[in-house]
């Protein structure tokens, strides 16, 4: 197997320090991929640095039409993607062909935001000051963007940073995870093939010790994370000069009130616990059930567990729960729920291990300081509580460090409206899991969970910056 090159600018570069790729189902070598270090990481901000001069006057129309040649390239070649979903992350193909829409509808999102007014007109008699002036506000691209990405949408999560950098004239380099490049890779392939021009995105997978050096560089305008908690606020603290996004971990919530159509949401919250293992920062991780139809419920929802959630090799149609990413990550999770065992919690399923498959855990009287109840699983368990009032179901959301999406099951407009001003969250879904989203939404967190917003409109906002032009009309 030859080491695959990585992406700088539209040059394929092999060098002598590689990472392997391997499929977290079965442990088969997938790819070797060559690794960057200082020299073409610095090659690639020259470059970016470059082209940004001529990226930042594309005309809106030709940002437009190449986004959505990018979109259409990525339904034509939809299958090598979803092969390399399967290969490198382990994601059940049914998620996988999924994803691959998603991306599709992220460019083409980009495509027609890339159309739209970026400005608007300042009312600059609204002051005795600004009489016989007049006043435009405008956004204007920033420049260098370094994006940063994780394992577990390892193409969808790399196009909700490239297509926005795209549509607004930016440039971007971006790192994708060790675990899984090979779909940013094949993304930059299609970028080339497209047109996209050279320099203006270099994919580009290296080592951690590397993003310091980029962020003390001061042609590097802007970081756009989405990974590790840990991880996302030290880079914070580093990137002291840029503009900032991260997104980072959660352990969603739902709340259902006895007023909803619960039954018929049972499956739906199922899917959002334990499709593609739990491994979504908004994942359903805890289920907080009225207490007058908690045992209904509970009982309901075991038996959609036991008899409809399939755990398998992704490449079943029918699988929805494939291997978690790596053998350290299924023996944390599964020493967490252990842990919480012996703190008095009581396990609902069977604790059972297939290889790298962790099959859905759920648990009820899980301790409030259990780490599988107030850190983030990113793993198939789920925990079942009680409340007794829907204040008291709400207060238990916020109970948290967390802050990133959260489901309410209720069909009282007033508790919807109590649910939207009392959670500490980025999003509310209503009669909806907080695995939800869109790719037109804005989507992050508060608190442990992130700051700043994705989402194709929000995120060309995030990389702009406004611009104000004042014109003393008296003076020409």
């Amino acid at each position: 197997m030859k080491p695959r090159p990585f992406l700088l600018g539209d040059r394929s570069v092999c060098t002598m320090e590689t990472a392997l790729v391997h499929n977290p189902y079965d442990g088969a070598l997938v790819a070797e991929v060559c690794l960057a270090g200082a020299k073409e990481i610095g090659a690639a901000l020259d470059l970016a640095a470059r082209t940004f001069e001529a990226a930042r006057h594309a005309a809106p129309v030709e940002r437009s039409r190449l986004l959505r040649r990018i979109a259409d390239t990525i339904g034509r070649r939809a299958e090598e993607f979803v092969e390399l979903l399967i290969a490198e992350a382990g994601k059940p193909v049914t998620l996988a062909r999924i994803e691959v829409q998603r991306a599709q509808s992220t460019f083409e999102l980009a495509a027609a935001g890339a159309l739209e007014p970026n400005g608007h007109p300042i009312e600059m008699g609204a002051t005795p000051a600004g009489a016989g002036h007049s006043g435009l506000a405008r956004r204007f691209p920033l420049g260098v963007i370094l994006g940063i990405t994780p394992f577990n949408f390892p193409l969808n999560l790399v196009a909700h940073k490239v297509a926005p950098c795209l549509a607004t004239g930016n440039t971007m380099i971006l790192k994708p995870a060790m675990k899984t490049p090979l779909c940013a890779l094949l993304l930059g392939e299609v970028l080339a093939e497209c047109g996209a021009p050279a320099g203006q995105v270099s994919f580009l997978p290296f080592g951690h010790q590397h993003v310091g050096p980029l962020l003390r560089d001061p042609r590097v305008k802007m970081l756009s994370f989405t990974g590790g908690v840990d991880v996302g606020w030290k880079l914070k603290s580093e990137a002291v000069k840029q503009k900032i996004t991260l997104e980072l971990g959660g352990n969603a919530a739902c709340v259902v009130e006895p007023d909803s159509d619960w039954r018929r949401h049972v499956a739906k919250m199922a899917v959002g616990a334990f499709a593609y293992a739990g491994q979504s920062c908004i994942s359903v991780q805890r289920i907080f059930v009225h207490e007058s139809i908690y045992g209904e419920f509970q009982e309901a929802f075991l038996a959609q567990v036991g008899e409809k959630t399939v755990a398998g090799n992704p490449r079943d149609a029918k699988t929805l729960v494939g291997p978690m990413i790596t053998k350290a990550a299924l023996d944390n999770v599964v020493a967490w729920v252990k842990d919480a065992g012996a703190r008095g919690a009581k396990l609902l399923t069977p604790l059972k291990v297939d290889g790298q498959i962790l099959h859905p855990v759920v648990l009820q009287s899980v301790p409030r300081e259990a780490a599988i109840a107030c850190e983030e699983a990113f793993a198939p368990v789920v925990v079942l509580e009680s409340y007794r009032t829907f204040a008291d179901g709400l207060a238990a959301v916020n109970d948290s460090k967390f802050g990133l999406q959260a489901g309410v099951f209720t069909g009282d407009m007033a508790k919807v409206y109590q649910a939207y001003d009392v959670l500490e969250v980025g999003g509310v879904l209503i009669n909806q899991v907080p695995t939800f989203r869109t790719e037109n939404m804005p989507y992050g967190g508060v608190k442990d969970s992130g700051s700043g917003r994705e989402g194709v409109p929000y995120a060309m906002e995030d990389m702009t910056e406004i611009k104000s032009l004042i014109i003393n009309e008296r003076g020409i």
